[in-house]
């Protein structure tokens, strides 16, 4: 089976901002974020960095063969960063291009990202553009050019919208960007960000299915990234994570499914080994065609330039 990790990061250093303060490494995998600490990956290393070659040593480990990076304002853009270090493993890596599209100067950032296949958009309150700009919204007519301009350049464009009907959970204007641009793939992070409070509260369900159910668009896609951490103290294999998935492929189907991790803040649940484990158990309610799929095919098709 090929194993493409279609969510992971890479950061020579921690130089972010979101909207309770800047973020900076504290070494042993600890960070800051605004005024508090956190463990964000396990503390391995006396830098709390996470570079290329460390990426793919884990990824060695784990027969893992390719990996998408992506970036947000929470660890910082690194876009020349992941830039070289696709470069120089292009049979490993794809860099996807830091965007911020309510930032000054949006046309001179879209011209130097130009050589990118892909752009992310991180857009969720707690640690991204939603909490930085209070009135952010991805159906503001500034950025109809913006939607023109990515699809015309073939790239593929990846949103994480945050937490179920937080202010990012922009759903109907990604329904409105997709429907009028045909030719532009878009993923949504994280299969949504479901929740288990969704079980007791109807409303919070109708929205993730309501979400999920972009995917039945023909160029709208879904990666898995992360859902380790949505299940609180739950214990691995996290079997949660499997209902959340056979929801979302019986609503819109395997081909529609990218497996993702979001290491390496992930790794504070499992080692990479581990999360592919837990995948391959989550999804063996699939045929094996559909397991290959997810775990990579898809994001292959996807992120094919």
């Amino acid at each position: 089976m090929r194993i493409v990790d279609a969510h992971a990061h890479i950061f020579p250093h921690i130089q972010g901002q979101v909207g309770s303060g800047p973020t900076k490494g504290l070494g042993y995998g600890r960070m800051l974020v605004g005024a508090d600490e956190i463990q964000l990956m396990p503390a391995h290393n006396e830098e709390t960095i996470y570079s290329a070659e460390m990426l793919l040593a884990n990824m060695d480990w784990a027969g893992v063969e390719r990996a998408v990076l992506l970036q947000g304002p929470f660890y910082g853009e690194c876009n020349a960063y992941a830039q070289d270090a696709a470069r120089r493993y292009p049979d490993r890596l794809q860099a996807v291009a830091y965007l911020d599209p309510w930032r000054d100067g949006l046309r001179a950032q879209w011209a130097a990202v130009g050589s990118f296949s892909a752009v992310k958009m991180e857009c969720s309150v707690k640690t991204g553009l939603c909490g930085l700009y209070s009135r952010a919204r991805l159906d503001d007519p500034g950025l109809r050019w913006l939607w023109d301009a990515l699809e015309e350049s073939g790239k593929v464009l990846v949103l994480d919208l945050g937490h179920i009907g937080g202010e990012a959970y922009q759903t109907a204007a990604v329904r409105e960007i997709a429907v009028g641009h045909e030719g532009l793939r878009v993923v949504i992070a994280h299969l949504g960000q479901p929740a288990p409070q969704m079980v007791a509260d109807a409303e919070l369900m109708r929205l993730w299915r309501e979400q999920i159910d972009l995917g039945r668009l023909a160029n709208v896609y879904f990666d898995t990234a992360a859902l380790p951490a949505y299940v609180g103290e739950e214990a691995y294999p996290y079997p949660t994570t499997q209902r959340w998935l056979e929801e979302a492929i019986d609503r819109i189907g395997p081909e529609k499914v990218l497996w993702g991790t979001d290491q390496p803040g992930l790794l504070r649940r499992a080692n990479l080994p581990q999360l592919v484990q837990a995948a391959e158990v989550q999804l063996d309610f699939l045929a094996e065609d559909d397991q290959a799929r997810v775990m990579g095919l898809n994001a292959l098709a996807v992120y094919s330039s």
